[in-house]
Protein backbone atom coordinates (compact mmCIF):
# COMPACT_ATOMS: atom_id res chain seq x y z
CA UNK A 1 0.00 0.00 0.00
CA UNK A 2 2.78 2.37 0.99
CA UNK A 3 4.67 1.50 -2.19
CA UNK A 4 1.61 2.37 -4.30
CA UNK A 5 1.31 5.79 -2.62
CA UNK A 6 5.00 6.43 -3.11
CA UNK A 7 4.69 5.51 -6.78
CA UNK A 8 1.70 7.84 -7.22
CA UNK A 9 3.52 10.74 -5.54
CA UNK A 10 6.58 10.11 -7.69
CA UNK A 11 4.43 10.05 -10.84
CA UNK A 12 2.76 13.33 -9.85
CA UNK A 13 6.15 14.96 -9.27
CA UNK A 14 7.41 13.70 -12.62
CA UNK A 15 4.34 15.16 -14.33
CA UNK A 16 4.90 18.51 -12.61
CA UNK A 17 8.57 18.49 -13.60
CA UNK A 18 7.66 17.78 -17.23
CA UNK A 19 5.11 20.63 -17.24
CA UNK A 20 7.68 23.01 -15.73
CA UNK A 21 10.27 21.90 -18.27
CA UNK A 22 7.90 22.54 -21.17
CA UNK A 23 6.84 25.93 -19.78
CA UNK A 24 10.50 26.99 -19.58
CA UNK A 25 10.99 26.73 -23.36
CA UNK A 26 11.41 30.10 -25.06
CA UNK A 27 8.93 29.24 -27.81
CA UNK A 28 6.18 29.37 -25.18
CA UNK A 29 6.75 33.13 -25.03
CA UNK A 30 6.86 33.74 -28.77
CA UNK A 31 3.38 35.24 -29.24
CA UNK A 32 3.37 37.85 -26.47
CA UNK A 33 7.12 38.50 -26.78
CA UNK A 34 6.77 39.36 -30.47
CA UNK A 35 3.92 41.78 -29.75
CA UNK A 36 5.74 43.31 -26.77
CA UNK A 37 9.03 43.87 -28.60
CA UNK A 38 7.28 45.21 -31.69
CA UNK A 39 5.15 47.57 -29.61
CA UNK A 40 7.99 48.86 -27.42
CA UNK A 41 10.37 49.21 -30.35
CA UNK A 42 7.77 51.06 -32.40
CA UNK A 43 6.88 53.25 -29.43
CA UNK A 44 10.46 54.27 -28.74
CA UNK A 45 11.57 54.81 -32.34
CA UNK A 46 8.45 56.40 -33.82
CA UNK A 47 7.87 58.72 -30.86
CA UNK A 48 11.52 59.75 -30.62
CA UNK A 49 11.71 60.24 -34.40
CA UNK A 50 8.57 62.38 -34.34
CA UNK A 51 9.90 64.44 -31.43
CA UNK A 52 13.27 64.93 -33.14
CA UNK A 53 11.63 65.96 -36.40
CA UNK A 54 9.36 68.51 -34.70
CA UNK A 55 12.22 69.76 -32.48
CA UNK A 56 14.34 70.42 -35.56
CA UNK A 57 11.60 72.72 -36.88
CA UNK A 58 10.63 74.39 -33.57
CA UNK A 59 11.97 77.07 -31.27
CA UNK A 60 9.51 76.47 -28.43
CA UNK A 61 8.64 73.39 -26.36
CA UNK A 62 4.84 73.39 -26.77
CA UNK A 63 4.68 72.07 -30.36
CA UNK A 64 7.11 69.29 -29.46
CA UNK A 65 5.10 68.26 -26.40
CA UNK A 66 1.81 68.36 -28.31
CA UNK A 67 3.11 66.33 -31.23
CA UNK A 68 4.86 63.79 -29.02
CA UNK A 69 1.87 63.28 -26.71
CA UNK A 70 -0.47 62.89 -29.68
CA UNK A 71 1.99 60.46 -31.24
CA UNK A 72 2.09 58.26 -28.14
CA UNK A 73 -1.71 58.14 -27.74
CA UNK A 74 -2.46 57.64 -31.43
CA UNK A 75 0.36 55.14 -31.84
CA UNK A 76 -0.70 52.99 -28.88
CA UNK A 77 -4.31 52.85 -30.05
CA UNK A 78 -3.24 52.21 -33.63
CA UNK A 79 -0.96 49.35 -32.56
CA UNK A 80 -3.76 47.79 -30.51
CA UNK A 81 -6.26 48.08 -33.36
CA UNK A 82 -3.80 46.82 -35.96
CA UNK A 83 -2.73 43.82 -33.89
CA UNK A 84 -6.31 42.92 -33.02
CA UNK A 85 -7.49 43.09 -36.64
CA UNK A 86 -4.52 41.19 -38.07
CA UNK A 87 -4.48 38.47 -35.41
CA UNK A 88 -8.29 38.17 -35.58
CA UNK A 89 -7.96 37.54 -39.31
CA UNK A 90 -5.48 34.78 -38.54
CA UNK A 91 -7.92 33.35 -35.98
CA UNK A 92 -10.72 33.36 -38.56
CA UNK A 93 -8.53 31.44 -41.00
CA UNK A 94 -7.63 28.90 -38.31
CA UNK A 95 -11.29 28.41 -37.35
CA UNK A 96 -12.26 27.94 -41.00
CA UNK A 97 -9.53 25.32 -41.44
CA UNK A 98 -10.61 23.50 -38.29
CA UNK A 99 -14.24 23.40 -39.46
CA UNK A 100 -13.13 22.11 -42.83
CA UNK A 101 -11.03 19.42 -41.17
CA UNK A 102 -13.96 18.44 -38.96
CA UNK A 103 -16.19 18.03 -42.01
CA UNK A 104 -13.57 15.95 -43.83
CA UNK A 105 -13.23 13.65 -40.82
CA UNK A 106 -16.98 13.04 -40.90
CA UNK A 107 -17.14 12.46 -44.66
CA UNK A 108 -13.92 10.50 -45.32
CA UNK A 109 -12.40 9.23 -42.05
CA UNK A 110 -10.31 6.49 -43.72
CA UNK A 111 -8.62 8.91 -46.10
CA UNK A 112 -7.92 11.30 -43.23
CA UNK A 113 -6.41 8.44 -41.24
CA UNK A 114 -4.10 7.58 -44.13
CA UNK A 115 -3.12 11.23 -44.49
CA UNK A 116 -2.25 11.42 -40.79
CA UNK A 117 -0.21 8.23 -41.02
CA UNK A 118 1.62 9.66 -44.04
CA UNK A 119 2.56 12.74 -42.02
CA UNK A 120 4.13 10.61 -39.29
CA UNK A 121 5.86 8.45 -41.87
CA UNK A 122 7.43 11.55 -43.45
CA UNK A 123 8.68 12.54 -39.99
CA UNK A 124 10.71 9.36 -39.77
CA UNK A 125 8.42 6.62 -38.42
CA UNK A 126 8.14 3.25 -40.13
CA UNK A 127 4.97 2.77 -42.16
CA UNK A 128 3.47 0.27 -39.72
CA UNK A 129 4.38 2.40 -36.69
CA UNK A 130 3.04 5.55 -38.34
CA UNK A 131 -0.29 3.87 -39.05
CA UNK A 132 -0.52 2.55 -35.49
CA UNK A 133 0.22 6.00 -34.03
CA UNK A 134 -2.36 7.57 -36.33
CA UNK A 135 -4.97 4.99 -35.31
CA UNK A 136 -4.36 5.50 -31.59
CA UNK A 137 -4.43 9.30 -31.84
CA UNK A 138 -7.55 9.16 -34.01
CA UNK A 139 -9.29 6.93 -31.48
CA UNK A 140 -8.40 9.34 -28.70
CA UNK A 141 -9.01 12.71 -30.43
CA UNK A 142 -9.16 12.63 -34.21
CA UNK A 143 -9.81 16.34 -34.73
CA UNK A 144 -7.13 17.36 -32.24
CA UNK A 145 -4.55 15.16 -33.95
CA UNK A 146 -5.30 16.60 -37.39
CA UNK A 147 -5.42 20.20 -36.13
CA UNK A 148 -2.06 19.78 -34.45
CA UNK A 149 -0.17 17.65 -36.97
CA UNK A 150 -1.82 18.43 -40.31
CA UNK A 151 -2.71 22.10 -39.84
CA UNK A 152 0.12 22.93 -37.44
CA UNK A 153 -2.15 24.71 -34.94
CA UNK A 154 -1.44 24.25 -31.23
CA UNK A 155 -1.71 26.11 -27.94
CA UNK A 156 1.70 27.72 -28.43
CA UNK A 157 1.19 29.31 -31.85
CA UNK A 158 -2.58 29.71 -31.79
CA UNK A 159 -3.58 33.31 -32.48
CA UNK A 160 -4.80 35.32 -29.47
CA UNK A 161 -6.16 38.70 -30.69
CA UNK A 162 -6.89 40.31 -27.31
CA UNK A 163 -3.53 39.29 -25.85
CA UNK A 164 -1.70 40.66 -28.89
CA UNK A 165 -3.69 43.92 -28.87
CA UNK A 166 -3.23 44.63 -25.16
CA UNK A 167 0.45 43.68 -25.20
CA UNK A 168 1.17 45.92 -28.20
CA UNK A 169 -0.81 48.85 -26.77
CA UNK A 170 0.87 48.76 -23.35
CA UNK A 171 4.32 48.15 -24.83
CA UNK A 172 3.96 51.04 -27.30
CA UNK A 173 2.73 53.41 -24.58
CA UNK A 174 5.61 52.41 -22.31
CA UNK A 175 8.17 52.79 -25.10
CA UNK A 176 6.70 56.11 -26.23
CA UNK A 177 6.65 57.46 -22.67
CA UNK A 178 10.46 57.47 -22.55
CA UNK A 179 10.98 60.05 -25.35
CA UNK A 180 7.96 61.97 -24.03
CA UNK A 181 9.67 62.39 -20.65
CA UNK A 182 12.73 63.73 -22.44
CA UNK A 183 10.66 66.37 -24.24
CA UNK A 184 9.20 67.45 -20.88
CA UNK A 185 12.42 67.79 -18.90
CA UNK A 186 15.29 68.27 -21.37
CA UNK A 187 16.45 71.82 -22.22
CA UNK A 188 15.05 72.94 -25.56
CA UNK A 189 18.40 73.94 -27.05
CA UNK A 190 19.78 70.43 -26.42
CA UNK A 191 16.56 68.50 -26.98
CA UNK A 192 17.72 66.59 -30.06
CA UNK A 193 20.89 65.35 -28.38
CA UNK A 194 18.99 64.24 -25.28
CA UNK A 195 16.49 62.42 -27.48
CA UNK A 196 19.25 60.68 -29.42
CA UNK A 197 21.05 59.68 -26.24
CA UNK A 198 18.11 58.47 -24.15
CA UNK A 199 16.48 56.73 -27.10
CA UNK A 200 19.69 54.89 -27.95
CA UNK A 201 20.05 53.74 -24.33
CA UNK A 202 16.39 52.64 -24.31
CA UNK A 203 16.89 50.66 -27.51
CA UNK A 204 19.98 48.96 -26.10
CA UNK A 205 18.03 47.95 -22.98
CA UNK A 206 15.06 46.74 -25.07
CA UNK A 207 17.34 44.71 -27.32
CA UNK A 208 19.09 43.11 -24.36
CA UNK A 209 15.87 42.31 -22.49
CA UNK A 210 14.12 40.88 -25.55
CA UNK A 211 17.17 38.75 -26.39
CA UNK A 212 17.46 37.44 -22.84
CA UNK A 213 13.73 36.70 -22.67
CA UNK A 214 13.75 34.97 -26.03
CA UNK A 215 17.05 33.16 -25.51
CA UNK A 216 18.76 34.73 -28.53
CA UNK A 217 22.12 36.47 -29.01
CA UNK A 218 22.19 39.71 -26.98
CA UNK A 219 24.80 41.61 -29.00
CA UNK A 220 23.12 40.78 -32.30
CA UNK A 221 19.74 41.95 -30.99
CA UNK A 222 21.20 45.20 -29.65
CA UNK A 223 23.03 46.03 -32.87
CA UNK A 224 19.98 45.25 -35.00
CA UNK A 225 17.60 47.43 -33.03
CA UNK A 226 20.14 50.24 -32.53
CA UNK A 227 21.10 50.50 -36.20
CA UNK A 228 17.53 50.72 -37.46
CA UNK A 229 16.52 53.08 -34.67
CA UNK A 230 19.42 55.41 -35.47
CA UNK A 231 18.51 55.43 -39.16
CA UNK A 232 14.88 56.32 -38.36
CA UNK A 233 15.86 59.15 -36.00
CA UNK A 234 18.47 60.52 -38.39
CA UNK A 235 16.06 60.63 -41.33
CA UNK A 236 13.38 62.27 -39.17
CA UNK A 237 15.80 65.00 -38.11
CA UNK A 238 16.78 65.52 -41.74
CA UNK A 239 13.14 65.95 -42.75
CA UNK A 240 12.66 68.44 -39.93
CA UNK A 241 15.62 70.51 -41.07
CA UNK A 242 14.74 70.35 -44.77
CA UNK A 243 11.06 71.24 -44.44
CA UNK A 244 11.07 72.90 -41.03
CA UNK A 245 9.36 76.19 -40.39
CA UNK A 246 9.80 77.82 -37.02
CA UNK A 247 6.66 77.20 -34.93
Amino acid sequence: MANNKTTEVSADKDAENIDSYLDAHYVQRSNWLRAAVLGANDGIISTASLAIGVTAASVTRDPVLLATTAGVVAGALSMAAGEYVSVSSQTDVEKADIEREKKELEEMPELELQMLAKIYEERGLKKETALKVAEELTANDALGAHVRDELGINDINQAKPIQAALTSCVAFAFGGALPLLVTIFAPMNLMEYYLYGFTSVSLVILGAVSAKTGGSDVLKAILRILVWGSIAMGLSALVGYLFGVNV
